[in-house]
């Protein structure tokens, strides 16, 4: 038998265990892998605690750790070019896929810091990057850890462990400004949605007793592609204690394609329905994939990929705006800008 074929075969079987573990792994708060992990940004690390100046914004990384949990929690803050100047700023807190990092999502932060936010993208060692590195045999395995519930509570405690430990830094850091404390913002795309919508209300039963990780200082939510709490119940009972405002972005490809785990656009739509917040607006691009709102250029078309990044990148500015300042002409404007590309826009209360 040809070696090459003889090992793609003994790979598919090694990833066809892996998916049939997850088919039937219903009970899981996380969501299944999904392709994003391997396309987030790969350019070179920069030395941790030295900003890097971009035409706009600045940067900086930080290798931090939770002594409590033992854990790891690696983080990327974007900053606007004058943040120095030490008024106030908004934070976005963003969550990355399964096996992405905080490196991923850069045209998010990027353009958040352009425009007087500061973006803090955490990283998740137990669900990051490393994923797709060592063994391919050993792939199931590594999914398997990641999905577990442990790891989708200890992403939520990640995001409040970076606040935290943001707040509570030193005058000097190069880390250091001042956070606005009312306009805190969780996001987050795929599994990092949900881990957003966790730390939003999210409530999951588990063993007879709701497990409840709110973080009461998160204002407002951005959820980008959230599948289902598969096995968790019904949405509307998941779901209506988060009663923040929250933006849920999807499209009409955006499928995730695991046995057992397979998810569509329906699903975020659902998510969208069933969320408690008195303020919502949903917007579902037409085509697309799952992966069209990470750093990846091409996926979901070459044409369409751009354009939804750019819409997005609107759009969630125009969101925030409406719900933490009142200022609502962006997003009323926003569908007739991008009505080409887009397959439904949804905002309730309903725009006058």
């Amino acid at each position: 038998m040809n070696t090459s074929i003889s090992r793609r075969r003994l790979l598919a079987a090694a990833l066809a265990g892996g998916a049939a573990w997850l088919a039937g792994c219903s009970a899981r708060i996380g969501p299944p892998p999904g392709p994003e992990g391997r396309i987030d940004d790969a350019r070179r690390a920069p030395a941790p605690g030295v900003l890097q100046r971009r035409e706009g914004y600045a940067f900086v990384e930080a290798d931090w750790r939770d002594a409590a949990r033992g854990r790891e929690v690696p983080v990327r803050l974007y900053l606007p070019a004058d943040a120095a100047r030490g008024a106030p700023l908004p934070l976005v807190l963003f969550s990355h896929g399964l096996g992405g990092s905080r490196r991923g999502y850069s045209y998010l932060g990027s353009h958040f810091a352009r425009h007087g936010f500061a973006s803090l993208h955490v990283q998740h060692v137990g669900s990051d990057r490393a994923l797709w590195s060592g063994s391919p045999f050993e792939l199931a395995g590594r999914l398997q850890a990641a999905a577990r519930d442990a790891e989708a509570i200890d992403r939520v405690a990640d995001l409040r462990f970076a606040l935290d430990r943001l707040l509570a830094l030193d005058a000097g850091d190069p880390l250091r400004f001042t956070v606005d404390r009312a306009r805190v913002i969780a996001a987050g795309h795929s599994y990092g949605a949900n881990t957003a919508l966790l730390a939003s209300g999210a409530r999951v039963e588990r063993d007879d007793r709701k497990v409840d990780l709110r973080d009461a200082r998160i204002a407002a939510a951005i959820l980008m592609s959230a599948p289902p709490f598969y096995g968790a119940g019904e949405p509307g009972r998941i779901l209506r204690p988060v009663t923040l405002p929250t933006l849920h972005v999807t499209a009409t490809g955006d499928d995730i394609r695991i046995p057992g785990y397979y998810s569509s656009v329906e699903d975020r739509v659902a998510l969208f329905e069933a969320a408690g917040s008195a303020r919502k607006a949903l917007a579902v691009f037409r085509g697309g994939s799952h992966s069209i709102f990470t750093d990846r250029l091409s996926t979901g078309g070459a044409e369409l990929n751009p354009r939804v990044k750019r819409a997005t990148q609107e759009l969630s500015l125009a969101f925030l705006d409406s719900v933490l300042d009142g200022r609502h002409d962006a997003l009323r404007d926003w569908p007739q800008r991008h009505q080409e590309i887009l397959a439904r826009f949804d905002k309730r209360p309903a725009l006058a």
